[in-house]
């Protein structure tokens, strides 16, 4: 009798569709992430006693951030100097100065961007100027 001996076969394994099922996963997750940027500034307003005023229909208002970050009217500046705050204040009041302007600053604002907003306010010759605060119990 003679036995033939069979070639040993070595296991293979395809990785073809291992790699495409990842490719797929990831195109899939890429696809369905939404990425949403925060336009909105976070501001924690400092505390104050009194009442609130009325509010006029058209106003101009400087939102400072904790940074010192600059939005006027909701829309954030470029950068974070004097002349680019005074131009966005000059273009935004439409060369009102007897329109109310607000200044809105965080709690932990540094000091210098309340002062340098009030500063570009002073030089363009705007005459209503208020800080917005929040009543103690609104915490």
């Amino acid at each position: 009798m003679k036995f033939a001996r069979r070639a040993k076969h070595e296991a293979e394994i395809n990785l073809t569709p291992l790699i495409d099922v990842v490719f797929l996963l990831l195109i899939f997750f890429m696809v369905s992430t939404t990425f949403t940027k925060e336009t909105q500034l976070s501001i924690d307003l400092p505390q104050a006693d009194g009442e609130a005023r009325q509010v006029v229909v058209r106003q101009v208002e400087i939102a400072i951030t904790r940074s010192g970050d600059y939005a006027i009217n909701g829309v954030a500046l470029v950068n974070n100097e004097l002349n680019t705050l005074k131009s966005a204040l000059e273009k935004v009041s439409g060369g009102d100065k007897n329109t109310p302007l607000i200044i809105t600053a965080d709690s932990a604002t540094p000091h210098q961007a309340v002062v340098s907003a009030m500063d570009a306010a002073g030089q363009l010759g705007f005459t209503a100027l208020s800080i917005t605060t929040r009543n103690a119990e609104q915490r």
